[in-house]
């Protein structure tokens, strides 16, 4: 069966190698880029992808403007919530006020989520979200001084309890989380020990797979293996509290029922 799958920040690293897995099997890939020149370079790395959507996921307008771009394109199977920051800048603020870090990893997956969901998500951890801080009191990074590293952690622990919340309020919904590895992209940096390729196989295979290893929801996978998450992440306070979070920096709240049409 051909799936038709949108993965985010697809212009290089894992998502580039993702894409380029899905269209190897046969499906239906859009690719995403946050400018025009990184959706041509998308376009020329993953021949025979559908299209490219482009939005910056540093900005909550843009952030909409994709999410009613893939709503467009009509329905999709899958979403891959793959783009995102490292920590090596300092404390980078958007034009919204927000960290950028945040507002990338964290907020761009859920708005995408709320406006355009699918009947598949996954979402891209770290096994660096095991040493996340759970306390959502200062997302921004406004009270304490900035330490890169503990804010990538939080962040990747968040996309975690974003992916298991969704999985709690979406029954008809497959939602996971994926740890990728510590792999050679641009992030990981060329002396990462990890394989891409296998890096990326793992949210390909949640995405379109009938493996009924791949058909479960809220879960944390690491190279096709279920691998027990931060404890914070099966919290529902906490998974509650990070959604009310979101919905006040976005003005917009995870509808009760997706609209998968």
């Amino acid at each position: 069966m051909v799936s038709r799958v949108l993965v985010t920040g697809s212009s290089d690293g894992l998502g580039r190698i993702s894409a380029r897995q899905l269209l190897e099997e046969g499906h239906e890939v859009f690719l995403h880029a946050r400018s025009p020149a990184r959706a041509r370079e998308a376009l020329a790395a993953a021949p025979g992808a559908r299209g490219v959507l482009v939005g910056d996921l540093a900005s909550l307008a843009d952030t909409r403007s994709l999410a009613e771009q893939a709503r467009a394109a009509g329905p999709l199977d899958a979403v891959i919530h793959n783009a995102g920051l490292g920590y090596r800048d300092g404390r980078v603020e958007t034009a919204d006020g927000l960290s950028r870090l945040f507002a990338v990893n964290v907020l761009a997956p859920y708005l995408l989520t709320a406006l355009a969901p699918a009947p598949r998500l996954v979402y891209l951890t770290s096994g660096m979200h095991r040493g996340g801080d759970p306390d959502l009191s200062d997302l921004q990074w406004l009270r304490r001084p900035w330490n890169g590293s503990q804010a990538y952690s939080d962040s990747k622990l968040l996309d975690v309890i974003l992916a298991f919340a969704v999985a709690r309020r979406w029954s008809a919904v497959r939602s996971n989380a994926v740890e990728p590895g510590w792999v050679p992209t641009r992030m990981g940096g060329p002396s990462a020990p990890d394989d891409l390729e296998a890096g990326g196989r793992t949210q390909a295979w949640l995405a379109v797979s009938d493996d009924p290893a791949a058909a479960v929801t809220g879960r944390c996978f690491f190279h096709q293996r279920q691998r027990p998450a931060h404890p914070a992440a099966s919290d529902p306070s906490v998974q509650d509290g990070l959604l009310l979070a979101c919905e006040a920096l976005t003005g917009v709240a995870l509808p009760r029922v997706p609209d998968l049409r």
